[in-house]
This record gives structure tokens, C-alpha cells and sequence, in this order.
């Protein structure tokens, strides 16, 4: 019997309420019935799983155990998003670090000051500082800069690195494999900045300028992105992750507050990468055999006397040429006739109403 034929035959014997509430219950059971039926043969279909298409920042392997993939060579140009390979700085350790005990807490940094630097050279350190706050960690949120920001000024107060803000910005720019920071030999910085992004990278920049200090980062001095693994992060300890970057401080004396003794004095250059210089990594390997082996030859060469230009030998001038720089016959007639009538001896061939020309009316 179908729900139909159901229904006529309860509007013909139930046509009271009850017949109604009979006729929705019969419907209700039959429709839970084919439910039931419907769940018990997707059992034995197979699973249709939907395909799954990574977009976005998942679609460039940056994901959570992809870093191996972006190992970077010790010597290389740093990764984008990850600072240089500074070695430690070449000085003695202070006789008191020995009494020092292994601080293995972070010790928020003390507060930039300005104070002795100039006018100039405050508008060109925030300029600087800006550039790497944006083009390093544009994308961050507030404290992801403060954080980057935090790291140059901390550079800037240890003597491994200028002393100058622009001077640790741009560091090893002259050499492509030299940067400390990516964006300075990436071609990054050909990209017109945005207004909106800008402004808010030089608030952070001139804050951090200011005094303005991001404890959580501590004494760090270099910083990576979870999607790269460089090769010092293996002997540096880790102070912070915010945002994407990992912030790290060298181990030792030369990572403790004692070591930032560094003076800001000013002296900022001019804002902007320094000008390329020919590196031994960009002669061709044949080049520097020939220096290495052959330097008397070279040295001679460069003594070695400039030739004269070729002349033309005098019989092999036609007569009409070697005679083009003869005066003309009867050329000085006219100036001397000139001179006779104006009772001057000298050569002058201006006139006499012509001869006091520019000078002052008395």
C-alpha cells in the first residue's frame, strides 16, 4: 500500500481528528523508515573524500616541518626573513665576565637613547630603522616589529656590529652575500612602499628610537622565520618567538647585558645600501689564478709608457693641405692702413668709438 492510497482510505473511514493525526504519523513512519533504509546501503558504498587544494601560505611549503627544506648554506646570503652570519667580535673578554654566572634568563634591554646624535642624524636612523621594519616584518602585527626593531637597536649597542643605526641596517651590502639583512640585496627595496604600511613602521621605528623597549626579545641579536633553518641558529639561544620569527642571543659573555656596552654617538651615513665593490666571489676563478701567479707582469703593465698617435708622414700630404695654415697675401694690408689713419702703433682692429665700450658713464 502506497502513502497515497493510505490516505484515501483514511479520509473515507477516519474522517474525525483522529484520522489526521493516524495519517501524519503513518507518513512520519514511513519517511524514517527510508531514511533507515538510505543509511544502511551508504554503508556499504564507497567514502567519497573531497580533494583538498592548499592555498595560501600553505600552498609555499610554510608549514610546520618544512624548515629543512630551506636550509641555508652558513656563507650564503642570509634567507629572506632571517638576519646575516656576523661572527663574534674579535676582541678580548673582559677579566670580569670570568666571575660571571651562566644567565640563562631573559634580560630586557635597556632603552635606546639619541640623546648625543644630531638632528641629521636622527632623521636618518629612523629612516633606516623604518626601511628594515618594513621590509623585514611588514606583515607583522605591532610586536613583530617592535621585535625586529628591537634587534637592530640592540646591534647597534654591541660592538660586534656599527655603531650607527644605517650602519647596521645596511651592513655587507657592498657585497652580494654580505647582507645582514635580506632586503637590502634582494631587490626588495625596488618596491614602492605603501603609505598606510610605511607610517605605521616608522610609529614602531621612532618609539624603539625613543626608549621604547620590547622586553620579551631580551639582549637578541639575530632572528629567523620558522620556515628557514640557518645554520647559526645551532649554537645562538632562543629568547622569544613572536609572530613568525624566532629571536636569538649569542651564548656567553658576548650575549650577556655586560657585552651591549656600545656608545650611540650619531655619525649616520647616508640612508641605503653601499655601492657594489668588485668581490673575489665575482672574478672568474681563471682571473684570480693569473693574479696569484702573475703579479711582476702585471705590475709592468700598468708602468708600461702610453704610445703616441700615429702621425702622417710630411711627404704624404697633398700640397693644397700643408699649406692651409699660410696666411693669405695681403692679408695685414688693411690692418695696417686701419692703424696708420688712427695714428695707433698696436695691431688692434676695434675702432676708436668701439674701444671704451663698457665702461661706467662718468
Amino acid at each position: 500500500m502506497t502513502p497515497t492510497s493510505i490516505t484515501l482510505w483514511l479520509r473515507k473511514h477516519l474522517p474525525t481528528p483522529l484520522g489526521v493525526a493516524a495519517l501524519i504519523a503513518l507518513v512520519g513512519a514511513g519517511m524514517s523508515a527510508h531514511a533507515t533504509l538510505r543509511a544502511i546501503t551508504a554503508q556499504d558504498a564507497p567514502a567519497i573524500v573531497p580533494a583538498i587544494h592548499a592555498t595560501g601560505y600553505e600552498a609555499e611549503d610554510h608549514f610546520p616541518g618544512a624548515a629543512d627544506l630551506y636550509a641555508a648554506d652558513d656563507h650564503a646570503a642570509p634567507a629572506a626573513g632571517a638576519t646575516g652570519t656576523a661572527s663574534l667580535p674579535d676582541l678580548p673578554i673582559p677579566p670580569e665576565a670570568a666571575v660571571l654566572t651562566p644567565d640563562r634568563t631573559v634580560t630586557p634591554a635597556q632603552p635606546f637613547s639619541t640623546r648625543l646624535a644630531s638632528a641629521v642624524d636622527r632623521g636618518r636612523a629612523l629612516e633606516c630603522l623604518t626601511a628594515a621594519i618594513y621590509y623585514e616584518a611588514g606583515s607583522e602585527p605591532d610586536d613583530g616589529q617592535r621585535a625586529v626593531a628591537q634587534v637592530i637597536l640592540n646591534r647597534v649597542r654591541h660592538p660586534a656590529f656599527p655603531a650607527t643605526v644605517c650602519g647596521v641596517v645596511y651592513q655587507g651590502s657592498e657585497r652580494a652575500s654580505g647582507c645582514q639583512f635580506s632586503f637590502a640585496c634582494d631587490g626588495a627595496m625596488a618596491r614602492p612602499p605603501a603609505r598606510a604600511s610605511w607610517t605605521r613602521a616608522m610609529r614602531i621605528a621612532a618609539a624603539a628610537l625613543y626608549g621604547s623597549v620590547l622586553a620579551s626579545v631580551g639582549e637578541a641579536t639575530h632572528y629567523h622565520t620558522y620556515a628557514v633553518t640557518p645554520g647559526w641558529n645551532r649554537s645562538l639561544v632562543m629568547t622569544a618567538a613572536i609572530g613568525a620569527h624566532f629571536f636569538h642571543r649569542w651564548q656567553g659573555y658576548w650575549g650577556t647585558p655586560q657585552a651591549f656596552r656600545q656608545v650611540y654617538r650619531g655619525g649616520e651615513p647616508v640612508p641605503g645600501p653601499h655601492p657594489r665593490t668588485l668581490m673575489p666571489e665575482s672574478i672568474a676563478p681563471e682571473t684570480i689564478a693569473t693574479v696569484a701567479t702573475a703579479p711582476t707582469t702585471i705590475a709592468a703593465s700598468a708602468k708600461a709608457p702610453q704610445t703616441s698617435p700615429p702621425t702622417t708622414a710630411v711627404a704624404a700630404i697633398q700640397p693644397a693641405y700643408a699649406q692651409s695654415g699660410t696666411p693669405v697675401a695681403g692679408y695685414s694690408k688693411p690692418v695696417a692702413a686701419v692703424a696708420a689713419k688712427s695714428g695707433r702703433t698696436d695691431d688692434s682692429q676695434i675702432l676708436d668709438r668701439w674701444k671704451d665700450s663698457g665702461k661706467p658713464l662718468r
